[in-house]
């Protein structure tokens, strides 16, 4: 199951790495209001419907049956959202919090070249910034990943809930949380890009 990969709207928002005013760290209310956010974003529903066919395509856990309907779909879309959520429950606020850590994307931008970028926003990851603006371990989004596979026993169904299972969903949304981050990323760039094309198209 390739949990973690949520194209929320706010980190859609992200801040520039070089930017010379960064905004202050968030305080613990900021961080609720972060995972609300993300949680009550649309695309978290996306996300969780994107997961549920990639693991009824390849018959991965959690294993709720072949057929997608009228049961094994709906019940695996049900299983992704609670992962989507327990991460960003986890990772976004209660760790985050804990540590310190300020989960918040800040991208490089257009001054560095693409695979560089590509890089950093994957290594995003296992890397973050602590409230104070320091460069650390990412504890929150690691553990925080874990703790949600860990969750996930309680609701998957019995053929999955195994250790393998939960380390494979682990690696999985760390590696999916690396992926997500290549949209903040770029998505600035990509809406230039079209904003241009589009106005040279519309005023030749």
């Amino acid at each position: 199951m390739i949990a973690g990969l949520v194209f929320c709207a706010c980190a859609l928002q992200a801040q520039d790495a070089d930017d010379s005013m960064p905004s202050p760290p968030p305080s613990a209310a900021e961080k609720w209001n972060q995972f609300y956010t993300e949680t009550a974003a649309p695309f978290t529903a996306g996300a969780g419907a994107f997961n549920a066919a990639v693991s009824q395509a390849t018959r991965s856990a959690p294993l709720y049956g072949r057929r997608p309907w009228p049961a094994a779909y709906p019940k695996r879309f049900g299983a992704s959202i609670g992962d989507i959520v327990s991460q960003n429950f986890f990772g976004d606020f209660l760790l985050a919090s804990a540590f310190h850590e300020d989960t918040r994307y800040r991208r490089r931008g257009t001054p560095h070249r693409l695979w560089p970028r590509i890089g950093y926003a994957m290594t995003r990851a296992i890397i973050t910034r602590t409230d104070s603006g320091e460069t650390e371990f990412n504890w929150a989004n690691v553990l925080g990943t874990g703790m949600s596979a860990a969750l996930s026993n309680a609701y998957y169904p019995p053929g999955s809930r195994t250790a393998r299972v939960s380390a494979t969903n682990w690696g999985t949304s760390i590696a999916g949380s690396g992926l997500a981050n290549l949209m903040p990323e770029f998505w600035p760039d990509f809406r230039r890009w079209t904003k241009k094309h589009f106005h040279a198209a519309a005023h030749p």
